[in-house]
């Protein structure tokens, strides 16, 4: 059984950081393409950042880029979100998905909350 399981969301006053980890198991983890997304109330789903394992290149929504970084580490079949200098409008639920060519799985996502 697949599982997709985020950690380390929370709330976070502006300016500040958070790391979320997302835990996979139940694949060949290094076959899939792996993706946060977020989603703020009332708001589609967003691809924020995502890795291939085969490649250093990360790539970045325009609205996160020079703020987060991605990395995965294969070894411990894991993918993490730094988030820096966190905005209010960063608030949302944000996801995992791990993805190839015929399947697609997602977590259940954590919160993240950006206030003073």
């Amino acid at each position: 059984q697949v599982q997709l399981v985020e950690s380390g969301g929370g709330l976070v006053q502006p300016g500040g950081s958070l790391r979320l980890s997302c835990k996979a198991s139940g694949l060949f983890f290094t076959r899939y393409l792996m993706k946060w997304y977020r989603q703020a109330p009332g708001k589609e789903r967003e691809l924020v950042a995502s890795a291939f394992s085969s490649s250093t290149v990360r790539s970045y929504a325009p609205s996160v880029k020079g703020r987060f970084v991605m990395d995965r580490d294969d070894a411990e079949s894991t993918v993490y979100l730094q988030m820096e200098s966190l905005k209010p409008e960063d608030t949302a639920v944000y996801y995992c998905n791990a993805q190839d060519r015929i399947t697609d799985y997602w977590g259940q996502g954590t919160q993240v909350t950006v206030s003073s």
